[in-house]
């Protein structure tokens, strides 16, 4: 399962399906990888991603410098790694993780929002997530 969801992830990225903002009919531009970063990472990881956000030196470990993410993983974008580390799937099941597991955040935020309506809670993660990892891969050093 790991393997079709890495190749699904890679396949959404490089077809464009989540390239930068989006637009409405006739609306605004939304950048919503963006906008999602800025209210759920940028506190830690900084506004533009270098591990310099303004609580970051109220944790026990650095946050990393996203923009080299890939440079670290021979020039790669580690797109799995990502996404299993947002949504807390990477997480072990002993000890402990300062950043928090995003995954149950926007499954509550989901059952929050959409009450009684029927709607695919893993979907709903599986479009932030993305969203997220999309805008990720924009801030990679160049």
């Amino acid at each position: 399962m790991k393997t079709v969801r890495r190749w699904l992830l890679l396949a959404t990225l490089t077809a464009g399906v989540l390239q930068g903002p989006v637009q409405a009919q006739g609306g605004p531009r939304v950048d919503l990888g963006k906008r999602e970063f800025e209210a759920r990472c940028a506190s830690c990881h900084g506004v533009t991603g270098r591990g310099n956000g303004s609580i970051s030196d109220l944790l026990r470990h650095s946050p990393p410098d996203l923009t080299q993410l890939a440079r670290r993983n021979g020039g790669i974008l580690p797109v799995d790694r990502i996404y299993d580390s947002i949504t807390g799937d990477a997480v072990k099941s002993h000890g402990s993780r300062d950043m928090p597991v995003w995954g149950m955040v926007y499954r509550t935020d989901a059952a929050s929002y959409y009450g009684e309506l029927p709607y695919d809670p893993e979907a709903y993660v599986r479009a932030r997530v993305l969203a997220l990892v999309e805008y990720i891969s924009r801030l990679q050093a160049r």
